[in-house]
């Protein structure tokens, strides 16, 4: 479908197909304000400026409440073997059941399931960031939920619309890409943080990631969000990196603190080893 057979359908039908992207139903009914769309660039900038303008925490907890628990075996293998969670049913039986009581853990803390954009993402890059979101305070995590609820929405609308023209999307603007220069290689399943700054002495954590296999993380931010002007941080767990080899390090975390300015893309990469690391300004 592109998208004018999509602006061709009934509201009530183009409404019932939006809701299988984002459960929300007060995102759904402001995005349908804007019912036929001009262009796919618009389309989504509406969704991703009503998501972040307009929608309040109970809308945040409503979406998240139509997906399934990360780790369910039923729910993965006889619902969902396939789509946003196949890395997860692909998965060892003992993965799965650490999902499954992680995912029990963070539901009793925060009140709602664990939220990730899994595409892409194997099960175990899913359980080290369900077990390093665990530590989260509930208002930092609801946003770093969000974010992930975004990430999931644009994926599914651009399943809705497969003939729409999203040429214009772009990676992340914020990426990393981490080596491990004692090796001479990338560095593979290093949590990140990243964080706001909100007064000279107050971060707010925005959105969280594990790099790849390739030191990656592609997608740290919905492609269709962009940070405001300001200071950021970035949290690079290198104690728990090292330790998965037993190498004995000298800086247990990495912070690198940047400035944006623009909506330009910025690469912040990390040259690491055990006793020492530099950074600068990628592309």
């Amino acid at each position: 479908m592109n998208l004018q057979q999509f602006n061709n359908l009934a509201p009530s039908e183009a409404a019932d197909l939006l809701r299988q992207c984002c459960g929300s139903a007060h995102w759904v009914q402001q995005l349908m304000a804007h019912f036929p769309f001009a262009d796919e660039a618009r389309l989504l900038q509406h969704a991703t400026d009503i998501w972040y303008g307009q929608c309040a925490e109970h809308d945040y907890t409503e979406a998240f409440g139509h997906h399934p628990k990360i780790g369910d075996l039923n729910s993965l293998k006889q619902k969902f073997a396939g789509k946003e969670q196949a890395a997860v049913a692909a998965a060892d039986v003992s993965v799965l059941e650490k999902l499954a009581t992680a995912n029990q853990l963070y539901e009793q803390k925060f009140g709602y399931i664990f939220i990730v954009c899994a595409t892409g993402k194997s099960a175990d890059e899913m359980l080290r960031l369900l077990e390093a979101r665990l530590h989260n305070s509930p208002d930092n995590e609801i946003h770093i939920a969000a974010n992930e609820q975004h990430k999931i929405t644009v994926i599914r609308l651009k399943k809705l619309l497969t003939a729409a023209d999203w040429s214009f999307l772009k990676v992340s603007q914020l990426t990393t890409h981490v080596l491990d220069t004692a090796i001479g290689k990338p560095a593979p399943h290093l949590h990140i943080q990243l964080q706001g700054c909100l007064s000279k002495r107050q971060w707010r954590t925005l959105a969280q990631g594990c790099t790849n296999h390739d030191g990656r993380i592609p997608d740290l931010l919905p492609p269709s969000m962009f940070l405001a002007a300001g200071d950021y941080k970035m949290i690079f767990d290198t104690a728990t990196y090292f330790a998965q080899s037993g190498t004995p390090n000298f800086y247990p975390r990495v912070e690198i603190i940047f400035h944006i300015a623009d909506h330009e893309h910025y690469h912040v990469p990390l040259l690491l080893n055990p006793f020492g690391y530099s950074t600068y300004r990628g592309s």
